[in-house]
């Protein structure tokens, strides 16, 4: 989903997609607006990378892909005195349903990516890196080449960036597509040309990552935060959130609402202003669910997510996750039970097969919901959805079991009467439902 370019400068406390209309990717016009600005200070003035860890640190930037772990402290995980290549990574494997905000970033504003990238390079002594695009994605991926030739070019990348010892090396690199590759580890062996299956940890890829070397893997988000918290401090970045939860957020919003598309707000805003800014409900309906993480978050009630702030910790207090910020609303006219079988179809396809219990588990449960949404649903069905998912919970090498577990048990937990009339009655408690 694109989001409409009148909804991509939000006034300015933005600091990803700020003055952006569409047009003015290019570099001449980053750098009118101070890009790159963030990296020629750190160099002309040899600041110390443990410096530049120590202001990311500060800032309280969290992973925006979904984890939200503390960036500093991840980036403090790579070893000092390792002799040899060392590298980082983008993951802009975007494949996680109802988000679309880093492919935005990929479009818009390229180059605040790659700065970012290469401060993240010079902090944790890496000299390659690989911006791992979502295969689904091929416009955004030539636009990125565009614009590393132009920092190529103008020698932001590549060997002595700006005159310096410093020099990092970045490749664009297309993925394939599937949903597993935004498993870090997953990752990795995709770009090594193999199957993206997830690896065992540990080893963890700061020890042992891409082609067996010291690597860091951020998400696209985070790391086109890097330059305003170098430009601005990392104490001004926590200040526009709050307290664990520095800085703004990117919002993918979905479903029914007017006005779908990407929004930024600061990280501790009411979720009732982005609904706002959102253009409310479509229609005047009610909020009746709302996933406020993307696919794998757990489902939340409309009147409790509307009472719940947008930042990790409130989220998390009211019993699910903020991930990947993808807000995917729902009105009194949808099916829970439909809902439940659409996703849970999509993680029984994008399983790898590599875990039994994800494996055989994500196929037992969908069947299981496309029964009862087809009038067939048994009694014990909703006990045994809520085991399978409990057992799948935990007891893979990845996530992505837990994130086909979680929409089941979530959906069941706050909406069990409706999965019951299913069953009942042989058809949907939804009458407006079309």
């Amino acid at each position: 989903m694109n989001a409409p370019s009148e909804f991509l400068n939000y006034g300015p406390d933005a600091i990803l997609m700020v003055g952006l209309n569409g047009r003015n990717w290019r570099l001449a016009d980053y750098v009118a607006r101070g890009g790159y600005g963030a990296l020629k200070k750190i160099i002309a003035e040899k600041i110390p990378p443990e410096q530049v860890v120590a202001e990311v640190k500060k800032s309280a930037l969290r992973g925006r892909g979904g984890a939200g772990f503390p960036t500093g402290l991840k980036w403090s995980f790579m070893p000092k005195n390792y002799v040899g290549d060392k590298y980082i990574i983008c993951n802009s494997d975007e494949g996680e349903p109802g988000t679309f905000k880093d492919r935005d970033i990929l479009r818009y504003n390229p180059h605040m990516l790659f700065e970012g990238m290469a401060i993240g390079a010079y902090a944790m002594g890496a000299t390659r890196g690989y911006n791992y695009v979502h295969g689904e994605i091929w416009a955004e991926y030539l636009r990125c080449e565009e614009a590393i030739e132009e920092a190529y070019a103008a020698g932001f990348l590549g060997a002595n960036i700006l005159g310096s010892d410093f020099s990092f090396h970045l490749y664009n690199h297309h993925g394939f597509g599937a949903y597993i590759c935004g498993e870090e580890t997953a990752l990795l062996e995709s770009i090594e040309g193999k199957r993206g299956m997830p690896r065992f940890k540990p080893p963890f890829p700061a020890s042992y990552g891409v082609y067996g070397k010291p690597t860091t893997i951020n998400n696209t988000e985070t790391f086109a935060a890097v330059p305003w918290i170098m430009r601005n401090g990392g104490e001004a970045f926590l200040e526009l959130g709050k307290p664990n939860n520095g800085g703004t957020k990117l919002f993918s919003v979905s479903g029914d609402v007017e006005r779908p598309g990407n929004y930024e707000v600061n990280l501790g805003t009411p979720f009732t202003t982005l609904l706002e800014m959102a253009g409310g409900m479509r229609g005047g309906r009610k909020l009746k669910a709302c996933i406020p993480g993307g696919s794998s978050a757990p489902v939340l009630p409309g009147d409790l997510m509307m009472a719940t702030d947008l930042d990790y910790d409130s989220i998390a207090k009211a019993g699910s996750m903020l991930g990947s910020g993808a807000v995917i609303c729902m009105d009194e006219t949808r099916c829970m039970v439909r809902s439940l079988r659409r996703l849970s179809y999509f993680y029984y396809e994008e399983s790898c097969g590599q875990c039994t219990p994800c494996r055989e588990g994500t196929g037992w449960m969908w069947r299981m919901v496309d029964r009862i949404e087809r009038g067939q649903g048994r009694n014990e069905d909703l006990d045994t959805l809520t085991s399978v998912a409990g057992n799948i919970a935990g007891r893979t090498i990845c996530a992505l079991g837990d994130a086909a577990a979680f929409p089941v048990i979530s959906f069941i937990r706050h909406f069990r009467d409706e999965f019951q009339y299913h069953i009942d009655h042989k058809r949907c408690l939804v009458p407006a439902y079309v």
